[in-house]
């Protein structure tokens, strides 16, 4: 069965989405779980309001400016434009969320994507899976395709001198941080800054994925695609808007996701912040972007 390309992911004769094994992968699995043995063991003796309140302010910088902002619609999805040293700011924020560098993290959304525009694809890309299974799998594991699509990055990202220094050194950012951490509040600091934040945003990252694959509410359905996007407005603030998946599926390049009167979506508040500021440009929204081929709205 042929398949269709998707931006960086270019389909050759025989890619498929839905062939392959899913391999545990040790430096993904020691890294997501060495964090969370830290938090849950350390998180309680080391709980101060300080550590508690840094671990707030820094998951709501990394991610909202970090990775909503400056990973998914900025270098990914490229839904708005701005300077070279504001684009690189967002990204490495983006970056000390602990998921990955800026290559890895358009590489693991753009396979996925790729894989959930085809007919069918693999069970860890649909999170078809069981509750905790696919927890296994996202967190610790990767499905390799016995016949993968091309993967391109555009030479402006992949030639940046700054995104290979992230992709090559993407867990040691975080030592900085710790020391600083140290420096200023303690141990307290340190687990709350680095682990639970850690911790919290990447099974957060995954649990919004599971439940915005699976069902929820239901604006837009795109026609003879593996997988449906759903909202899920209670998760909302907490995932400044990033949780409004069933509008992402809808409009991908647009860099407002609650689309609904009513949806609280802080990603784009902070870009409009940076629109009146005169700092984004060139700003992709529904009304200015071509419609999904079978789009068609409940």
């Amino acid at each position: 069965m042929a398949t269709i390309s998707t931006g960086r992911m270019i389909s050759q004769p025989l890619s498929d989405a839905t062939e392959g094994r899913v391999c545990w992968m040790p430096a993904k699995s020691v890294w997501t779980g060495a964090m969370m043995l830290v938090a849950v063991i350390f998180g309680p003796l080391t709980f101060s309001w300080g550590g508690f309140t840094l671990f707030v302010i820094m998951t709501a910088i990394t991610i909202c400016a970090g990775h909503s902002v400056g990973m998914h619609r900025l270098l990914i999805h490229r839904s708005f434009r701005t300077g070279k040293s504001v684009e690189r700011v967002l990204v490495y924020l983006g970056t000390l969320v602990g998921m990955a560098g800026p290559f890895g993290m358009i590489y693991a959304h753009d396979i996925r994507d790729w894989a959930q525009r085809q007919i069918t694809c693999h069970d860890l890309f649909a999170h078809r899976r069981s509750f905790f299974v696919d927890a296994w799998w996202q967190m610790h594991c990767a499905v390799i395709l016995k016949h993968p699509p091309m993967f391109l990055i555009e030479p402006e990202v992949a030639n940046d001198r700054f995104y290979r220094f992230l992709e090559r050194s993407w867990m040691a950012q975080q030592l900085p941080w710790i020391l600083l951490f140290y420096f200023l509040g303690g141990w307290s600091w340190v687990v709350w800054g680095i682990a639970i934040r850690i911790s919290v945003s990447l099974t957060g990252h995954w649990l919004v994925g599971h439940y915005a694959h699976r069902g929820g509410q239901q604006v837009w359905a795109v026609d003879n695609v593996a997988v449906q996007g759903y909202n899920i407005p209670t998760a909302a603030v907490l995932t400044f808007g990033e949780s409004f998946h069933g509008n992402h599926h809808a409009f991908p390049e647009s860099a407002r996701l609650g689309l609904e009167p009513g949806q609280i979506d802080l990603g784009w508040n902070f870009i409009q912040l940076l629109i009146r500021l005169g700092i984004a440009t060139a700003v992709k929204l529904p009304e200015n972007t071509a419609h999904r081929e079978g789009l068609r709205r409940l």
